[in-house]
């Protein structure tokens, strides 16, 4: 038997609270943004909601950074640079090895890559014009 999906007013601003921001939130930040206007949301409400965008594609885990899972509402393919300074995700689109990293795995492992996950880390455009180098 198929699920019906039940789409609350908390989990459609639960999304669109992810989808709105570039700052990759954790649950804790997005929680903050609408305990507001939503009193009875907890914090287990936004994290159940936030897994569930992620299995159902609507979302993606960017995994753990400094502490706390980050979590990114843009699911167009794109990879993400973490500062190794400050903490901050940007997003960086159009890789250009992506395609050609995508051929030679399939090629080499005889498989069919469909998608990844690229995390590259450095400084962000910020920390480098403040010179943090160390």
């Amino acid at each position: 038997m198929e699920r019906k999906e039940h789409f609350s007013r908390k989990r459609a601003a639960i999304l669109e609270a992810l989808q709105g921001t570039k700052c990759h939130p954790t649950a804790d930040w997005v929680y903050q943004r609408l305990k507001p206007q939503y009193p009875d949301l907890s914090l287990g409400t936004v994290y159940r909601n936030l897994n569930r965008f992620c299995e159902t594609g609507q979302a993606i885990s960017l995994g753990v950074i400094d502490g706390y899972e980050r979590f990114d509402g843009d699911t167009s393919p794109h990879a993400h640079l973490v500062c190794r300074q400050c903490g901050s995700v940007v997003d960086i689109f159009e890789v250009p090895f992506e395609k050609e990293l995508f051929e030679v795995v399939s090629q080499r492992a005889g498989c069919q890559v469909e998608s990844a996950s690229i995390t590259l880390r450095g400084l962000c455009p910020g920390c480098v014009k403040k010179g943090k180098t160390a």
